[in-house]
């Protein structure tokens, strides 16, 4: 299938960081809606939401940003640094003041969601419709439980940060993240070697979603979300659902969808039917 969209690279230069983005365009779409797509820890924008742009619909424009320590995103001086999500945040804030985006619809991904959760609590006048594909925070129920689960994966990035353990690391962190996953030997591999690309950056990633998880108040970052339609895999663990069908019962806005056959590699196990709920959601929210 020919991709709809036309893509162009781009970079932005901050003080401390050259962002590299990405922007989609699909002329075809009279549609004068704008979506901003957050990946997650240790894997580029284009590798997550490629396959899920080419199915979608009603959007004319899409931005794609590497985060910081992944993708082509890089420092000045070429080296890994530690970073927080309110560094994250401020990035984005940065590159859509850029680009003219006073306001759009947001989508993030594993720690690319808190990023659009932290984000959209900053700025609820920009943002419109959200997405989440198994964000970070949204993990278990029990707050404490969640904290714990950080706690392994911050020992995963201690072996990332070794460079004889950095497929031990990687697999620590599959394992902690969906241990319900069904192993195949190639994507597995396939897994590890995308994970790896920057193995610092990706242990930076998830050290910046522990430290972000002690620090911020769970409840009042989930009361101060809009419209959101939240994606979880159904092989993921049932705590996970457990959570997310209490938010959708309790919230009017919390739209849960539970997708059959995936664990948290969801968006690259079934790109066309997360592309559809998400255009099938824009369609509702405008209908409102």
């Amino acid at each position: 299938m020919k991709h709809p969209f036309t893509v162009e690279q781009r970079e932005f230069h901050l003080p401390d960081q050259h962002i590299v983005y990405r922007l989609y365009r699909n002329p075809k779409i009279k549609s004068n809606r704008r979506l901003v797509l957050l990946h997650g820890a240790g894997v580029a924008g284009e590798d997550t939401w490629s396959f899920i742009i080419a199915f979608l619909t009603q959007w004319s424009e899409v931005l794609v940003p590497d985060q910081r320590g992944m993708g082509d995103t890089h420092y000045p001086d070429g080296n890994e640094h530690p970073y927080t999500a309110q560094e994250l945040v401020g990035d984005l804030n940065a590159l859509v003041d850029h680009l003219g985006w006073w306001t759009f619809d947001l989508g993030g991904y594993s720690m690319g969601g808190l990023v659009a959760l932290l984000f959209k609590q900053q700025h609820s006048d920009r943002v419109e419709k959200q997405y989440l594909l198994e964000s970070a925070v949204l993990d278990r129920p029990c707050w404490e439980t969640t904290i714990d689960l950080r706690q392994q994966f911050s020992q995963a990035a201690v072996h990332l940060r070794g460079a004889a353990d950095i497929k031990k690391g990687i697999v620590n962190f599959l394992d902690a993240i969906s241990p319900n996953r069904k192993i195949s030997p190639e994507v597995e591999a396939l897994t590890i070697q995308r994970l790896g690309l920057r193995p610092e950056g990706f242990a930076n990633a998830l050290d910046c979603v522990t430290t972000a998880i002690k620090q911020l108040d769970r409840d009042s970052l989930v009361a101060s979300q809009g419209d959101v339609s939240s994606v979880i895999g159904g092989n993921s663990v049932e705590l996970m659902h457990q959570y997310q069908r209490e938010l959708a019962e309790r919230l009017p806005n919390w739209h849960y969808f539970l997708m059959v056959g995936t664990d948290h590699s969801l968006p690259f196990q079934k790109p066309r039917q997360i592309a559809r709920i998400m255009n099938d959601e824009l369609l509702r929210y405008m209908d409102k």
